[in-house]
């Protein structure tokens, strides 16, 4: 089965369209969503409303910070954050917004684990940077393959079933858009996906990743859409303007 993994999608309308095409087009057959529907972007309304329609066809979801602080304010999200999430708030519906108040903190299938931040601490909205924190996430679960977000870059960590006592066995990259990786059965993984709607490694394209589960074969995939639109709406939403800005450059 070929899973299309999505994170991070922040209300981004144009983002979410361009990468479900993009998805079809390559053979997705099922969608798993990681978190952050909402947030920073203008259109939180059609993203909470498309996801649901893919949950009740089976897909898996579940809830990232910014979902969270619709419902529960948090205490660490900055001034633009915070501004979005109010304004998010006053435009999604009671039914938008208990969707999102019941997604779980992670969910599983077969030897795959979704987890919006890492596996050791869904709640603590841990930022998996680098060998450090996948190797921490890997060694809290016993899946063999993790497929996280937050934190808006990809990333590819992995390490030896065999040295799971070992400490400082990770290894982790950048990994390549559209090359495919084959996840070897011998191996532990954690893959961040980058984000959606509101990628920050400096490329402004669509981050979202497609993985055989047969094969176990992973490839990121990059997707250009209407930055320009996406801005628009933003900026026309009273939100602030660095939340539009950012879309251009990924940053």
């Amino acid at each position: 089965m070929i899973l299309a993994l999505l994170s991070d999608i922040h209300g981004n309308r144009e983002a979410l369209q361009a990468c479900l095409i993009d998805a079809a087009s390559r053979g997705a057959e099922q969608y798993a969503f990681l978190g952050d529907l909402v947030g920073y972007g203008a259109d939180p309304s059609y993203v909470v409303e498309t996801v649901a329609r893919f949950a009740a066809n089976g897909a898996i979801v579940i809830k990232g910070n910014h979902d969270v602080a619709v419902t529960s304010p948090l205490r660490d999200m900055n001034g633009h954050a915070r501004h979005a999430i109010e304004w998010t708030k006053n435009n999604l519906s009671e039914a938008e917004i208990a969707f999102l108040e019941a997604l779980p903190l992670s969910a599983s299938h077969g030897d795959v684990l979704f987890v919006h931040g890492d596996a050791s601490d869904p709640a603590g909205w841990i930022y998996v940077m680098g060998p450090r924190e996948a190797e921490r996430s890997m060694r809290a679960t016993q899946h063999r393959v993790t497929f996280s977000g937050h934190v808006h870059r990809p990333q590819l960590a992995r390490m030896p079933l065999k040295a799971e006592s070992d400490l400082g066995s990770t290894r982790s990259a950048i990994p390549v858009a559209r090359l495919t990786h084959l996840l070897e059965r011998d191996m532990k993984w954690h893959a961040v996906l980058g984000s959606v709607g509101q990628p920050r490694d400096e490329n402004p394209e669509a981050s979202y990743a497609l993985y055989d589960d047969t094969t176990a074969a992973l490839t990121f995939m990059r997707v250009s859409y209407d930055i320009a639109r996406a801005a628009e709406k933003i900026r026309a939403a009273g939100l602030p303007s660095v939340l539009a800005d950012r879309l251009f450059v990924g940053h």
